[in-house]
């Protein structure tokens, strides 16, 4: 069966995928940790100033003090949004792909062992799904985990998604094909 590989293969990094996403973003929690502190600190006094009609200890606030605490309050907000950043990149970028492209493996190997068509056709299908999935999210683990910022060149060129896009294509042909309602001899 041909596409039992692709099922292995899917359900096998889907493992990878799904637990390097929170794994790799543990790095960031601390940082995250700091910049969600700081933040309350300084919004909570912009807002504790609000409440109070712009007074502190029952004197009024002249208008650089203000400035000066509405500035501190962006500038924490923004340190969170730049600290919580790099997880959001990995949620959007290996840690999603990955599993999308796991489950579309699965998928794959799966409609593939109802179809009916030349081995080799079948051979090549079920390699363009897996080495466009390693071409693809793979390299993007490389560059998030392991830092190996070479392989944004492969991650750019496009031709893991290209892979996976002509896997899908011919998987669609092959199933006009030769779609069979019960499991095809290869």
């Amino acid at each position: 069966m041909i596409g039992k590989k692709n099922v292995v293969f899917g359900f096998l990094f889907l493992v990878i995928t799904a637990s390097l996403g929170p794994l790799m973003s543990l790095k960031y929690v601390p940082e995250v940790g700091k910049a969600q502190q700081l933040k309350q600190d300084k919004v909570g006094r912009l807002q504790q100033l609000n409440e109070n009609n712009y007074e502190e200890d029952l004197q009024p606030l002249a208008p650089e003090a203000i400035a000066k605490a509405t500035n501190e309050g962006v500038l924490a907000l923004n340190q969170l949004y730049n600290a919580q950043a790099p997880i959001d990149q990995i949620k959007s970028g290996p840690h999603a792909h990955g599993n999308l492209e796991s489950l579309l493996n699965i998928a794959a190997g799966l409609a593939l062992s109802f179809i009916a068509v030349a081995r080799i056709f079948k051979q090549i299908i079920s390699w363009l799904f897996i080495l466009g999935t390693l071409l693809h999210s793979g390299v993007l683990f490389l560059v998030v985990i392991a830092d190996q910022y070479w392989a944004l060149s492969v991650m750019q060129s496009g031709v893991g998604p290209a892979m996976i896009l002509a896997g899908l294509a011919s998987l669609g042909i092959a199933a006009a094909m030769g779609f069979r309602g019960e499991i095809a001899k290869d």
